[in-house]
C-alpha cells in the first residue's frame, strides 16, 4: 500500500477537518479522558459525534500526518481492509486512528480488539450510531476500552448553542434542594419559556441550524436512515421487517403516549408478540423511541412495559400529526432526565426516578391530588419560570447535562 491508495481517505478527512467549528462543544467532551488508549463513544444518529472527534482532533494534533480519521461506511472499503490500512498507518508514524460508524464494518469488535493486543501504543477511538451494537460489544472490549454515551443537546446546551447564555449543569440531587435559587439565576438574564416552546420543536439534533426550515423532513430521512441502515447492520433482520419497524414507528408516533397492547400492535403489524417486542427493542436502543416500564428495563426480558414515547420531543413535532402538550411534557421530562437517572413508571404519578422520588408532570395549574402523601414526590410543571418547595419548573430539567 502507497500514500496514493488512502489519497480518498486523506481528503476526506481534511475536509472534514478544515470545516469544524471550535466553538461549541457538547457536554461530553471534557468529560472523556481522551489519553485511554480505546475510546467509544455511542449515540443515536446525529447528535454529534463526528464533530466531537474532529474537535478532538484539531485541538490536540499540531500535526495532521499523526491522526486520521476515517468513517467505516467509506466505499474505499469495498476494496481495501481496515486491517491493511490500519497495518500502513502504524508502520508509517500514525498514533491516533478514529474509526466513525464502525458498526458497518463486519466483526468489527474483534478487529478493534486485535489492534488493541497487536499495536501497541496506538491510540484508537471509534463511534457508532446504532446503540445496540455498541452495547454488544461490551463482551469483547470491556477491559480496554473506556465507553460513552452521547445524547442529543439539553435544553442548557441549546441555549449555550444559540448564543443565549452559558451556565453549568446541575445535579438532580442538587437541583430537587436549590431550584428556586438556580431558577432565578437563569430567568433574571433571559425570557426562558420562549426558548423552551422553541427547544420542544427544534434544538435537541445539532443539525438543526443547518437545516432551517427542512429540520422535520431531515428527522425523518434519518430515522428512515437509522431502521434501512444501521439496524440491518447489526441484526440479521429481512427486509419486510424493516418495512414493519417503519410501520410500527408510525403507529406508536400518531399515538403517543401509547399505553402498549402488545397483542394489538402485533395484530396490526401481522407479526407475533415476541416479533414486536424486538421490534420496540430495537427502536428504544436506536434512540427513536423510549419504552418506560415498571422495573429498570432488561431487554433479554422485556416485561413490565408501561408507555411507549417517541425519543424526544424533536421526533414529535416531525413525525406526529398532532402533538398534546401534555405528551410533549412528558416526553421533555423522560428524554432529559432520562439521560442521566433510571427512570421508571410509577402507579401513581408519571415517573419514578432512581427508585426514589416520584414526579408528576403537568401544566401549571396542576396540584399533588395524583401523588399526595407520597414521600420525595415533586411537580414538574410548564409555563413558570420560578417554582416553590416541591413544585419545580418543567423547563430546569433540561439542566441536568
Amino acid at each position: 500500500m502507497e500514500y496514493s491508495d488512502i489519497q480518498p481517505l486523506l481528503n476526506a478527512f481534511h475536509r472534514k477537518l478544515a470545516a469544524t467549528d471550535l466553538h461549541f462543544k457538547r457536554y461530553l467532551y471534557n468529560r472523556i479522558d481522551w489519553n485511554v488508549r480505546l475510546i467509544g463513544i455511542k449515540g443515536a444518529r446525529g447528535v454529534g459525534k463526528t464533530t466531537m472527534l474532529m474537535q478532538h482532533i484539531r485541538e490536540t494534533f499540531r500535526n495532521p500526518d499523526e491522526v486520521l480519521y476515517v468513517s467505516l461506511d467509506n466505499l474505499w472499503f469495498n476494496s481495501h481492509s481496515l486491517e491493511e490500512l490500519v497495518e500502513f498507518l502504524y508502520t508509517h508514524g500514525v498514533t491516533t486512528v478514529c474509526f466513525d460508524e464502525v458498526h458497518r464494518y463486519k466483526d468489527w469488535t474483534m478487529t478493534l480488539k486485535n489492534f488493541y493486543d497487536n499495536y501497541p501504543g496506538l491510540n484508537i477511538i471509534y463511534t457508532g450510531s446504532a446503540m445496540l451494537a455498541i452495547d454488544n460489544s461490551k463482551a469483547d472490549l470491556s477491559r480496554r476500552q473506556s465507553l460513552h454515551t452521547l445524547h442529543g443537546m439539553s435544553f442548557r446546551e441549546y441555549l449555550e448553542y444559540e448564543g443565549i447564555m452559558t451556565v453549568a449543569p446541575i445535579g438532580l440531587e442538587e437541583l430537587l434542594a436549590t431550584h428556586v435559587e438556580y431558577a432565578l439565576e437563569i430567568t433574571s438574564k433571559t425570557k426562558i419559556l420562549k426558548h423552551f416552546d422553541k427547544y420542544l420543536r427544534c434544538g435537541y439534533y445539532p443539525y438543526y441550524k443547518e437545516a432551517g426550515d427542512d429540520y422535520p423532513m431531515r428527522i425523518g430521512e434519518v430515522a428512515r436512515l437509522v431502521i434501512d441502515s444501521d439496524i440491518p447492520a447489526t441484526e440479521d433482520i429481512t427486509y419486510a421487517t424493516t418495512q414493519k419497524i417503519k410501520k410500527l414507528l408510525m403507529v406508536i408516533a400518531g399515538n403517543v403516549p401509547l399505553e402498549p397492547n402488545i397483542n394489538k400492535l402485533a395484530s396490526q403489524l401481522e407479526t407475533t408478540r415476541d416479533q414486536t417486542l424486538k421490534m420496540l427493542y430495537l427502536l428504544d436502543c436506536a434512540a427513536l423511541l423510549r419504552l418506560l416500564t415498571d422495573k429498570t428495563k432488561n431487554y433479554k426480558h422485556l416485561t413490565g412495559l408501561k408507555k411507549i414515547y417517541l425519543d424526544n420531543t424533536n421526533l414529535m413535532y416531525a413525525l406526529s400529526g398532532k402533538v398534546s402538550e401534555g405528551t410533549a411534557r412528558e416526553t421533555f421530562f423522560a428524554n432529559q432526565v432520562g439521560a442521566v437517572a433510571d427512570l421508571t413508571a410509577s402507579r401513581q404519578g408519571d415517573f419514578t426516578v432512581n427508585g426514589k422520588y416520584i414526579f408528576e408532570v403537568g401544566g401549571s395549574y396542576k396540584d399533588f391530588s395524583q401523588i399526595a402523601d407520597l414521600q420525595d414526590s415533586y411537580l414538574a410543571l410548564d409555563d413558570i419560570e420560578t417554582g416553590s418547595r416541591n413544585r419545580i419548573p418543567l423547563w430546569m430539567f433540561g439542566f441536568l447535562y
